[in-house]
């Protein structure tokens, strides 16, 4: 049952997520925005969304620390759901954006949570696994969102996603605490104290690797295929359809998630597993720019093989939550994953500051050679976490 619905709450994490993304143009042009405007207003709004995402992730990883699991589980969905609901009937750019951080303070306590309480669940054996399951089912939800979107105005988009959360907080209520953290619940350890992460220069170098090899999977979706209607026009592809790119890709990546867990059990190895994930994005990116990117099809089947690259988030949140004891594992889990969404307006700042000198082509290349080498550099250092036993805790 925590396998079930923690994979059913990602799944509407990610249909709330994304939503912008696939309904962007829709919705910007339906609040009476210019072209030049839907391109620049879009970029601040996931920006705004982002950093929602990064405030939420500090404080949900406290909380899940301090409270336990299952209190961010309720208290995330409620915050997320409402907010989707109130970006139903917005009017401006001002109040969408607030809509989307206050969305995105919501978005950023699922998953972290969910992967940590599983992961604690499941036996060391069958953790990947039982992730890869949640990440997997989890995902999809890009794919409703796509068709929900081109069945409905973009307003009743966002209020079909808060009752998706609003329904799945009564399945919750069968969901019950973990065992580990039971265990130390009362006890005098420090729990979800973030600066512990600074206090030691093991513990510090663990963070910072764990949330460098997350970078590839948004700047591939953040910014290749959200903003895939502009590159399309720079290579001389019309009617691209970002939502459809958005849509194709994450049947990809959780095609990807799911079988990454299996790799990873089989090669006894996280960061093997990774690796291998990481050649499948490159060889994307590669394409992506490549005068074979001559037409829509082509587009979209690049996307696909980017999406299914960039398919190893459950193995970079589970190996998250691996390093770290459980009196900070929520912590970990759940911020680590948001300081990567959060990394999307700095890769967009960067990329913004390099188009005008190299153009839209040439800086987003430039932006993706920076992110994966800093990335693969990342996963050479960090720590083997494979068949790890997490009952131990920091000090």
């Amino acid at each position: 049952m925590p396998v079930i619905v923690a994979a059913l709450g990602y799944f509407v994490d990610i249909y709330d997520l994304l939503l912008f993304s696939i309904i962007r143009v829709k919705s910007l042009r339906g609040l009476g925005l210019s072209d030049a405007l839907v391109d620049s207003e879009g970029k601040y709004i996931i920006s705004i969304q982002m950093y929602g995402l990064l405030i939420g992730g500090l404080l949900w990883g406290v909380i899940g620390d301090k409270k336990g699991r299952l209190s961010v589980l309720f208290g995330s969905i409620l915050i997320y759901s409402l907010a989707n609901i109130a970006n139903g009937f917005v009017q401006s750019v001002e109040e969408y954006a607030l809509a989307r951080f206050i969305a995105g303070i919501g978005l950023a306590g699922e998953l972290g949570a969910g992967i940590t309480l599983v992961s604690e669940l499941v036996s060391k054996e069958k953790r990947s696994k039982a992730t890869s399951i949640v990440a997997g089912i989890g995902l999809t939800g890009a794919v409703v969102a796509y068709f929900v979107a081109n069945v409905f105005d973009w307003r009743i988009c966002y209020f079909v996603g808060g009752g998706l959360g609003l329904a799945l907080l009564l399945m919750r209520v069968s969901v019950f605490e973990s065992g580990m953290y039971t265990s130390i619940q009362h006890s005098k350890v420090s729990k979800g104290n973030f600066f512990m992460f600074f206090t030691n220069s093991k513990r510090f170098s663990k963070y910072i690797l764990a949330i460098l090899i997350g970078l590839p999977t948004w700047y591939v979706i953040g910014i290749l295929i959200t903003f895939s209607k502009e590159f399309g026009a720079a290579f001389g592809i019309t009617d691209v359809d970002p939502g459809r790119a958005v849509m194709l890709s994450y049947v990809a990546i959780s095609i990807g998630d799911l079988l990454i867990g299996y790799i990873s059990h089989e090669l006894k190895s996280r960061k093997k597993a990774l690796l291998l994930f990481y050649a499948f994005t490159i060889f994307g990116i590669a394409l992506y720019f490549s005068p074979y990117n001559t037409s829509l099809n082509s587009m979209y089947y690049i996307c696909i093989l980017m999406g299914f690259g960039t398919g190893f988030w459950a193995l970079f949140v589970t190996m998250a939550a691996e390093h770290f004891g459980t009196n900070l594992r929520a912590t970990a889990a759940t911020t680590i994953p948001n300081f990567v969404r959060g990394s999307l307006p700095i890769m967009l700042m960067s990329f913004s500051y390099l188009e005008p000198a190299l153009g839209k082509v040439q800086a987003g290349m430039a932006t993706g050679i920076l992110v994966m080498l800093i990335s693969t550099l990342a996963v050479f250092f960090t720590e083997e976490t494979y068949g790890k036993d997490l009952n131990f805790m920091e000090h």
